[in-house]
Order: C-alpha cells, then structure tokens, then sequence
C-alpha cells in the first residue's frame, strides 16, 4: 500500500512503485492506495485520486474534513481488507501520520518514505513517528543524524529526483517542439502543485512577466555596453544560457500532475497574459522546460530541487494565506525555508516570502540575477554544491527506498 497526497509524492511513489515491481521475484507485486496518475502509469491502484485531497492551510483543511475523512476511511478500510505485507506513507504528514497510528497499532508494516519537516517546525511530531513508524526513509542527508538522535529507526536512500531530474532533448528540439523561439530568453514560472498555491503564486508571477517581458533586451544591450566598456569582450554580455537576447522574453509554465491544464488557462486567459504576455503551458515535460530556461520563478517546495538538478537558477517564493500565516510562521524555528537553501547551509536563492510575494519584487530579483554575472556564478556554484550533498551514489534513492521497503516486508534477504 503506497499513500501519497500531492504531485512531489505522486512523482516519487511512482519511482518507488516501479522499482519495487523491478526486484520482486515474480515482477509481479500488487500496489493501491493513494496517489495521482503517475502512480497509476506506474501501476498502483489509486483508491483515492490525489488531486482530490491535495490542501494546505487551516481553513482549506477545516473546510476539507469531509474528503479527508473519506479517503481516510478508504485507505483504512482497504488495508483491512488486503491486508499489504508494507505500508508506505509518502510525506503529506497531517494525513499519513494519523494513518501510520491507526496501522501500526492494528499491526501493519509501516515505512514513511520522504520525512516531515519536524527538524524545521513541529519537531514533537518525532514522538508519533518513534511510535508509528517501523523504518524511516530520509532524502536529505542531515535527516539522518537528526531521527537517529531522535531513537527512530532510519536510512538516508538519497533525493529521488537525482539521475531523474534531467534535460533529455535539445533547445532547439524543446523549443519547436512547443512553439518557442530558441533564440530568445526563457523564464518558467513554477506555481506549485496545488490548488491554493496557484490561486497564491499565479497572479504574482503574471505581473512580474508583464514587467520582465519587454525589458530582457534591454539588459542584455546594457551589459553588452559594459563589458564592450571593461575591455571584458561581448562574452560578458551572455544570458546563462548562451543564447541570443534578441526579442522579448518567453514564459513556460511546466503543469503540475494535480492540477487541471484547464484550470491553469483559465486563470492565464482572465489576466489576460495569454495574449499580453505568451504563458505557454507545458504538460509532461517539466524537466526540458526548467533546464532550458534561464531563469525560474519557483514556489517553495520540491520543484526547487528540480530546478537546482538541472542547474537552472531560480527566485523562490511562497505565500498562503494571511490566517495561515499568523497560525504557522511562529511555529517555524528556520530563518530560510527554500529546500535548496536548507541543503546548501545558506541563502544561495533569493526567497521572497508572504508579503514580499509581488510582481514587482519577483521581476526585481529576476532582473538583478541576471544583470549581475557574479551574482550569478556564486548561485550556480551553490546549485551544483546542492547536487553533490544529494548525490548518495550509482544506486537511485527509489531502488534504495525499494529495497527497504521489501526488507522491513519480509520480501528480500
């Protein structure tokens, strides 16, 4: 039984499921539960549809007791009948960890792939895992002394997105292949997985567009002027990329699995940015779309990662809502909260959080990264020092998570 509540985890329980049906000895392994339709390809059963439960915030979650409940009962009542030889939880803590108590205290196997954050807020959480939770699989290489102090069973299998995350084609072919130019700048603007980030992140991202759009031009003659001034040569003058600046900016917006593509032009078209800006949306190929742009926009959570794997440099921004924020921020112990800057012990990403959240900051930061080439060096330095601290070897985090998995089930030797 593998249960994950949004697109992250719908992402890593697919890898989880395929490498799983890879070592069983029959290839043959029966997998349900929660998830989207990554898992589904992957071949798990999805009693509850992930999209149908992907909330944050106390409001949303309060208004949402209904479905949580039922998919909750789903799950329970599914386990009883099936009776798993393991149970998996995928992060979504104020759900799994309520599932992994009624489990474990019914008998079940239990395994939480991809940690709470407890070491950055709500760390006597730890309690109900030591209870709860047969074997903890951690991504994040400082998770593991942390839950071993704790007296909690774990392993570090490595960030799942590590060999995964990559840029698979060329710019020209990404670029035809979605009706781009490739001799222009491209920005991605990533607004999370779901429905509240959007309704949180794609307005602000808009603005900022409308702002960047016709300006890109303009910094890159300017830097030319500069470099040409230093002595430095018209190299100086270069986008990250190494591309023309000729033209304005374009912007991609890579769809996350749990949200509706509709929904998402729906939004685009009543800003009216289909048609002042040129948003295109880009299903099923996030990957080529972050790696080819020369900058991202990012909401925080793991599409950072994703970005920092593929070498992209990026702004990260969160924000919820005001209720939200009162309720939550004084429980977090971190001065930074982007995951990337978490790995790296440093602020490499700029983070602009809650009210800083605007289209003129967001554009701001933009501009500032790439008109300022140290800047931008001492980012992609601290970018590829964040694909070495999650790097955990040949063996991919899903194979080693898998054979956990089959370990604690009784499944492998």
């Amino acid at each position: 039984m593998i249960v994950a509540g949004e697109a992250s985890g719908d992402k890593h329980g697919a890898s989880l499921a395929r490498a799983l049906t890879k070592l069983h000895p029959s290839g043959k392994i029966e997998m349900f539960g929660s998830g989207g339709q990554e898992m589904r390809e992957a071949g798990v059963e999805t009693l509850v549809d992930a999209r149908t439960v992907a909330i944050i915030g106390v409001p949303e979650i309060a208004r949402a007791l209904g479905s949580l409940y039922r998919a909750y009962r789903t799950l329970l009542a599914a386990a009883r009948a099936r009776r798993p030889d393991a149970v998996v939880l995928i992060d979504w803590p104020d759900f799994n960890l309520r599932l992994a108590k009624r489990l474990h205290r019914e008998g079940f196997k239990v395994i939480y792939y991809i940690s709470p954050q407890i070491w950055a807020w709500r760390k006597y959480r730890v309690r109900a895992i030591r209870r709860s939770v047969d074997r903890m699989l951690v991504i994040l290489p400082f998770e593991e002394e942390f839950y071993r102090r704790e007296g909690v069973q774990v392993e570090y299998v490595g960030h799942p997105l590590t060999g995964v995350a990559r840029v698979t084609t060329s710019r020209e072919e990404f670029t035809r292949r979605h009706g781009l130019d490739p001799s222009r700048p491209i920005i991605a603007l990533l607004p999370g997985s779901r429905a509240k980030e959007i309704h949180y992140h794609l307005p602000a991202m808009i603005d900022a567009a409308r702002r960047v759009r016709d300006r890109l031009p303009d910094l890159a003659l300017a830097e030319s002027v500069r470099a040409e001034a230093a002595g430095t040569g018209p190299a100086a003058a270069k986008l990250p990329r190494g591309q023309s600046a000729t033209g304005s900016a374009q912007f991609v917006l890579p769809l996350a699995s749990t949200i509706d593509r509709r929904r998402i032009e729906g939004l685009i078209q009543a800003a009216g940015a289909d048609l002042t800006i040129g948003i295109t949306v880009i299903e099923g190929d996030t990957y080529n779309a972050l790696g080819h742009a020369d900058i991202a926009v990012v909401a925080s959570g793991t599409a950072t990662v994703e970005a920092a794997l593929v070498d992209t440099p990026m702004v990260i921004v969160y924000r919820g809502s005001l209720v939200n924020w009162l309720l939550i921020r004084p429980l977090i112990r971190l001065d930074t909260f982007g995951m990337v800057n978490l790995i790296a012990g440093e602020r490499i990403v700029p983070e602009l959080i809650q009210y800083k959240v605007t289209g003129e900051r967001i554009a701001s930061e933009i501009m500032g990264i790439l008109s300022d080439q140290p800047r931008l060096r001492h980012m992609k330095a601290g970018l590829e020092r964040v694909r070495e601290l999650v790097y955990a070897g040949e063996i991919s985090a899903s194979e080693r998570a898998a054979a956990s998995v089959m370990q604690v089930a009784g499944g492998a030797s």
